[in-house]
């Protein structure tokens, strides 16, 4: 057994292909405001923008454009998902809960300790407490919000991912999105098509976890946060299933090592789906840790195999979420001409396991900054600025800071922290009274060694490739890679990654590592703690239907 350290393996992103120091060209589109990212909290902005403006005869309809580079709405979006409401009711306020695109109400809910065999229930956590809100799955509910954003007038543009931002100065001016057609040596192929260039007075960031542009514009600006970002990935399956669940069930446990941090879920989808799914940091200790192969071997456990047997496995996809929390929020998210809100801000709180309200929060939120400074012909720092402050108010923030310190208290250990978090609520975050520092996953150690072996039964459990199929990915043979690299990929590093990748897409051989990038569904992990992901042609990736 050795030591691996992620980050002497890893490329910085390039700058120089993220951040243009050129202003958009005479062909440009122009829109008067820009959501690069057509996730809850782009499109809920959208939809908020598009009423203030109607609404004001100052101002008019505004020409506001939605960037995503999915081929069709939904089709990257995924989430557990439980949703809080609360977010859904501020932006349609004449719809009930009923009107909303929700699968069911939570009726009941159990929190359960797992072992390899067994396991017990305990009380719910305050925190994970879910009386009053809803089953969904998110790639619906995006596509029912695109349709309200269109029916206001706001243009969508679907299989458009943003490449860079297009400076002057400091100040964003918009956009380029990625060349398509291209060969895999990176010529123009016979379909080629060239980049778009958008122009906007605002634009704002919504394109989800670990933003590409947003990470380059943090960098560029010099904009920090007291801790690093840390994050989890999540990998799912959607069941049709013979016995229906009546209520959603959160474990601890195993499959989930004692040295990680994670858990699993199970949510009814109505009266014959099921969602079950996975949750574990990317900080784990071992290099063999296999998050798609852990919920593999869940669905073997006793508990969750009466429910599964006899079912179909109807979709799979993997997503990464952000989960530093409070501390790892950057100190600002507004600069000249950009706003930057969701999971790309990092608004998740992970000790009550939520994200998409806060994002349509803060995509409402950006939207009245956005509004406020078209109308004052003023999209500066300064005006922008009041985004802050209206998240900075909010109960985004607030949420955020009452359980500011429970996922680093893992950083402690299991045993350590179920004392700490315990303490945490009871004191309603105010102790330990210090900012928990942490490191980024990828300065974290791994140890590398060997790993249990594992052969899937194609009945209940599957392979990578079969769960990539299950996703509906549709990317092209031949496209070019998407991922840089690092330099000294060894075999034992080369064996991480295909460990810390759920699609695939990077394999030990015996001279290191093989890189197959139609695998990618876009989830972001290797991104964390290996090869880096930039932007690919529009379409590429997963087709999500349900998750």
């Amino acid at each position: 057994m050795g030591l691996i350290l992620p980050v002497r393996h890893q490329v910085p992103l390039p700058p120089d292909r993220l951040i243009r120091s050129d202003p958009p060209s005479a062909d440009a589109i122009e829109m008067d405001v820009l959501f690069v990212g057509a996730g809850p909290a782009g499109l809920a902005g959208a939809i908020e923008l598009a009423r203030l403006a109607k609404a004001d005869p100052e101002v008019g309809e505004l020409n506001i454009g939605v960037l995503e580079k999915a081929s069709a709405l939904g089709e990257h979006s995924l989430s557990g998902a439980v949703v809080n409401p609360r977010a859904f009711r501020e932006l349609f306020p004449d719809l009930t809960d009923a009107d909303f695109p929700f699968r069911q109400p939570v009726t009941g809910e159990e929190v359960r300790v797992l072992t390899a065999k067994g396991g017990f229930r305990i009380p719910t956590p305050p925190t994970m407490r879910n009386h009053g809100f809803y089953a969904a799955s998110l790639s619906e509910m995006v596509r029912w919000l695109g349709e309200k954003a269109e029916g206001l007038g706001v243009n969508i543009f679907a299989g458009f991912p943003a490449a860079a931002l297009l400076v002057d100065g400091a100040r964003v001016r918009g956009v380029r999105t990625a060349e398509s057609g291209l060969a895999r040596d990176g010529t123009p192929g016979n379909d080629y098509q060239d980049a778009t260039e958008l122009a906007a007075r605002v634009t704002i960031l919504s394109e989800g976890t670990r933003g590409t542009l947003s990470q380059a514009w943090r960098e560029w600006q010099g904009v920090g946060s007291p801790n690093p970002q840390i994050f989890a990935l999540g990998v799912k399956e959607v069941w049709s299933v013979k016995r229906p669940l009546d209520r959603i069930i959160h474990t601890l446990g195993w499959p989930v090592p004692l040295d990680a941090f994670g858990g699993t879920f199970m949510y009814p989808m109505g009266p014959n789906q099921v969602a079950i799914g996975i949750v574990t940091g990317l900080d784990a200790k071992s290099a063999a840790f296999d998050v798609h192969e852990l919920l593999q071997r869940l669905k073997l456990h006793p508990y969750f195999r009466k429910f599964l047997e006899g079912g179909e496995l109807l979709e799979w996809g993997a997503k990464t979420i952000p989960e530093g929390g409070y501390w790892s929020l950057p100190d600002r998210f507004s600069g000249d001409g950009i706003l930057t809100v969701g999971d790309a801000a990092g608004f998740v709180d992970v000790a009550s396991l939520k994200g998409v309200h806060y994002a349509m929060q803060s995509g409402i939120y950006a939207a009245r900054a956005a509004f406020r400074a078209i109308k004052e012909g003023n999209p500066s720092r300064e005006v922008l600025g009041a985004f802050d402050a209206m998240v900075r108010e909010s109960y985004i923030l607030r949420d955020m800071k009452r359980t500011r310190n429970m996922r680093l208290a893992f950083k402690h250990g299991i045993v350590r922290a179920g004392i700490e978090t315990g303490l945490m609520t009871l004191t309603r975050g105010a102790f330990p009274g210090w900012r928990i520092p942490v490191r980024e996953d990828a300065a974290e150690e791994r140890v590398s060694g060997a790993a249990a072996p594992f052969v899937p039964d194609n009945v209940l459990t599957f392979s990578k490739l079969d769960a990539v199929f299950k996703s509906g990915n549709a990317t092209r043979d031949t496209i070019p890679s998407h991922l840089l690299v690092g330099p000294d990929i060894t075999p034992e590093v080369a064996e991480f990654y295909s460990h810390l990748c759920p699609a695939g897409v990077y394999e030990r051989t015996a001279e290191g590592l093989r890189v197959n990038p139609p695998n990618c569904v876009d989830c972001k992990a290797t991104d964390i703690l290996g090869p880096r992901w930039t932007p690919r042609e529009g379409g590429s990736g997963p087709k999500y239907r349900s998750m």
